[in-house]
């Protein structure tokens, strides 16, 4: 039976959500719209994410909503996954961040309540990383193959190998790395932008890949492993078509969660591919996409752990939206 997909995702409603200089250092996916007030982009914002959520809930898949706290500020807190993640294990780790105001993200309640609910066999905290000049953004980093215990991890200022290798051993998964460049040459900031596996397929964007033979072992894996292969371009990469996260609802059935600009910039044959596969749940959210520089599976936290049978329904984890 496959373990690639979690049933159950968690997503932070934003308070603030912004243009964060410090990340922009290194995403060349973000950008500011200058005729917006703050008050103004944070309604756009909220409205993009409540209506996410309710299509996600339309399709019986469970969405666990927490409301970002007041303060501190913190403008990515729209982007879960890079700061925790779960594993089908039963473990949850929380994971050293580059940029110095993401860090503020790491909360202790919502570790709290995911530990109240759900049954956590293991808990690691790599934060001491930070200290060391070693990152690792979750998910962000890694897009992982669960069903073959591996890690696929391109290389820039936030995924650094001895911090991929560190996660791999404890979780007894291989892991691949690879470096990655863009039009201009520079390392893409997270692999999960030009990189998606599902259960039976993978999208990837092979011209993303600075060494050839790199991409031949990556691609001679995927394949041995049973997924199908589905490129993308540069082009594609930059309107978040490697950004997508496949997930599964409450009766068993498949999606794959993107952006409208991601679906959009499909060429026909792409999709038909895709939807062989699974079904398509495109959600519009360019506002996020353009000042957060992150898309649809970078808002989505994947929660595997077990819920726990005995608990009060009052110590649940709270669903807004």
């Amino acid at each position: 039976m496959s373990i690639q997909l979690a049933n159950t995702v968690l997503m932070i409603r934003p308070a603030a959500f912004g243009f964060n200089e410090q990340t922009a250092q290194d995403n060349r996916f973000q950008y500011t719209i200058a005729d917006l007030s703050f008050s103004q982009i944070q309604q756009k914002v909220l409205n993009e994410f409540d209506s996410m959520v309710k299509k996600l809930r339309n399709n019986n898949i469970e969405v666990l909503v927490i409301e970002d706290s007041v303060h501190p500020t913190k403008t990515d807190a729209i982007f879960p996954n890079n700061w925790f993640s779960t594993m089908p294990d039963g473990s949850l780790s929380v994971f050293p961040m580059y940029a110095h105001n993401r860090r503020l993200e790491k909360r202790d309640d919502i570790l709290d309540q995911l530990n109240l609910q759900y049954d956590v066999k293991q808990f690691t905290d790599w934060s001491e990383l930070e200290a060391d000049g070693f990152f690792l953004e979750g998910t962000g980093s890694m897009v992982i193959d669960h069903d073959n215990k591996i890690i696929y991890a391109g290389l820039s200022q936030r995924t650094h190998f001895p911090a991929v290798e560190k996660f791999a051993s404890l979780h007894d998964y291989k892991a691949i790395v690879f470096t990655t460049h863009d039009k201009n040459g520079d390392p893409i900031y997270h692999t999960n932008v030009l990189m998606c596996i599902g259960k039976n397929f993978a999208v990837v964007c092979d011209e993303c890949f600075s060494d050839e033979l790199e991409w031949v072992a990556v691609s001679q894996l995927l394949r041995t492993t049973g997924h199908r292969i589905i490129l993308i371009s540069f082009e594609q990469v930059n309107a978040f078509a490697g950004n997508m996260l496949e997930v599964e609802n409450k009766n068993g059935e498949s999606f794959l969660v993107m952006s409208q600009t991601a679906y959009d910039s499909l060429a026909e044959k792409q999709r038909d591919i895709l939807e062989s596969l699974t079904d398509l749940l495109p959600v519009s959210i360019p506002t996020i996409e353009i000042i957060g520089g992150g898309s649809a599976r970078c808002m989505i936290a994947e929660i595997f752990l077990k819920e726990r049978i005995q608990i009060a329904k009052s110590d649940r984890i709270s669903l807004r939206g």
